[in-house]
């Protein structure tokens, strides 16, 4: 099992798909690194060489931002927008939608389950 940025990578997936379990690492970004490294995207995980696990590695580490430190920086991107108090970051605060969606009916995932107002049937 091929471990990348402290992510174990699942073997039997082609490389492209694989490198998709890194966190900060989505499709597009998967098929260039691919290329950069001249590897054939349909290969699969376990038919890599240790160099090019290697190589990989080196190239996620010296180009890419992913996992922990990605993780920390959004997050101290969020606190920054509720400490100046900007727009985003009183949403952020409140637990309300970010993006402007409608918040009269719907956002559940964001508001949590609806609580029930007394006399309120109509």
């Amino acid at each position: 099992m091929a471990r990348i940025a402290g992510v174990n990578i699942p073997t039997g997936k082609r490389i492209p798909i694989a490198l998709t379990y890194i966190h900060g690492i989505g499709s597009s970004v998967a098929n260039q690194i691919v290329s950069a490294l001249s590897i054939d995207p349909s290969r699969r995980v376990n038919q890599l060489s240790d160099d090019e696990v290697l190589a990989i590695r080196e190239y996620i580490d010296s180009n890419l931002t992913v996992e922990g430190d990605l993780r920390r920086e959004v997050q101290m991107n969020v606190k920054r927008m509720m400490d100046i108090g900007s727009y985003r970051g009183l949403r952020h605060r409140r637990n309300l939608p970010v993006r402007g969606q409608r918040t009269h009916t719907n956002a559940r995932t964001r508001k949590g389950p609806a609580k029930p107002i007394a006399g309120k049937k109509k």
